[in-house]
């Protein structure tokens, strides 16, 4: 068992807490904030038992100095003072005078955030490389590092390995409750349990799938990665989307578990990835040449439907339609209904699935949404977190 924020003393000390702020933002307005509120609890904790806290985050991708004009984390410094109702002094800066000076300023119980970790990949992507002296020179502004991103868990980077592996560390409330969660789903559910695949590519996949058959009872696959599964059986796809390295392992698998792996037995289509095209819905044995795969069908829907009411356990990761497309956004707002309808323990594996349970108003209705899509999945892989495995035990 790891340790946690809870096992050590906090008064006066200079405690790192990596968070993943990573939101999405507009014009400089972040759009959804549920990241930031889920790592209340630790920042709160820590606030209340008189540490001295620095906050780590990185928000999105930095690749050049034009980049770091939209990925500043002030918007998100000033929106977490907001839900605290307590000051976060944000530091322009990822290293340097400004950033230790106003460190060692800090009294008990206050709060700064420095600057987006990310600025530090226009040097040779020192953060996502876990350069040596960046690890070095950032748990030297620290006592004691936690790390609360769950986001970031699956990377190796200074921010959260690289620190790590240098001062006292734990995790905090945030990552507990997924590796909890999550854990006890994948490793120890109650059964039947039913993993529900879907997403555009195979190849991002074929470690949870192979992973998924060993683990869960049923295996309902949607989206963008059923097509290569037809191709692989010999269907007609027409132009659907189709990851062709991956034919013969979804042939092999297939075959392998036609007993736990449920493919679409029909889907509504489109000519062109538009909400404006005409739409129909046609058995899978009748996709015309010119056809694209857009959804899955009203009699795919019943299938996954009688299957998900007796599961105990669901896993959820990968939308099983074009959801953000009003004109096939059914089969993966009504995957949304059957889940709240059910009693079992529902967990939403993150990225995309979490953005759609969040349009259609189901963001309440399931035990757990996931912080972390890549993390989440891995995860699924049977895979240890690097952010996760550098953590001390108790």
């Amino acid at each position: 068992m790891k340790k946690t924020i809870v096992d050590f003393s906090l008064n006066g000390k200079k405690v790192i807490i990596r968070c993943d702020l990573n939101v999405p933002m507009e014009n400089g307005v972040i759009t959804d904030e549920t990241r930031i509120v889920e790592s209340l609890e630790t920042i709160k904790f820590a606030s209340s038992a008189g540490a001295r806290i620095i906050i780590m985050s990185h928000l999105g991708r930095v690749k050049t100095e034009e980049d770091k004009k939209t990925n500043s984390l002030l918007p998100v410094a000033k929106r977490l003072s907001e839900l605290l109702n307590k000051e976060v002094k944000f530091i322009p800066s990822t290293r340097g005078m400004e950033l230790e000076i106003a460190i060692n300023a800090l009294e008990s119980g206050n709060i700064l955030m420095m600057e987006n970790t990310r600025f530090e990949d226009l040097d040779g992507e020192k953060e996502s490389k876990c350069d040596e002296e960046l690890s070095k020179y950032w748990a030297s502004l620290g006592e004691i590092f936690i790390n609360d991103a769950f986001g970031t868990a699956h990377r190796k980077h200074a921010s959260n390995v690289g620190i790590a592996s240098i001062l006292p560390n734990g995790i905090g409330f945030l990552i507990k409750k997924e590796l909890d969660t999550l854990g006890s789903a994948i490793n120890n559910p109650k059964r039947p349990l039913v993993i529900i695949l879907g997403g555009k590519k195979v190849a991002d996949k074929l470690a949870v799938i192979e992973h998924a058959v060993k683990i869960a009872d049923h295996v309902l696959i949607g989206g963008g990665m059923s097509y290569t599964f037809f191709k692989a059986l010999g269907y007609n796809i027409g132009a659907s989307v189709v990851d062709d390295a991956s034919l013969d392992f979804c042939k092999r698998i297939y075959e392998e578990n036609k007993d736990k792996i449920i493919l679409p037995i029909d889907i509504v289509v489109g000519t062109s990835f538009t909400n404006e095209t005409n739409s129909r819905l046609v058995d899978i044995k009748n996709i015309g040449n010119y056809d694209m795969g857009l959804d899955i069908g009203v009699g795919t829907i019943n299938i996954f439907k009688k299957i998900l009411l007796d599961a105990k356990t669901v896993i959820w990761n990968g939308p099983v339609g074009v959801f953000e497309l009003e004109k096939f956004s059914t089969g993966t707002r009504k995957v949304c209904e059957i889940l709240a309808s059910i009693n079992a323990n529902v967990i939403i594996g993150g990225g995309d699935s979490a953005a759609a349970v969040t349009k259609f108003g189901f963001k309440n209705k399931y035990s757990h949404i996931s912080t972390g899509g890549g993390a989440s999945l891995e995860m699924l892989e049977g895979k240890e977190l690097p952010g996760i495995a550098i953590i001390s035990e108790k």
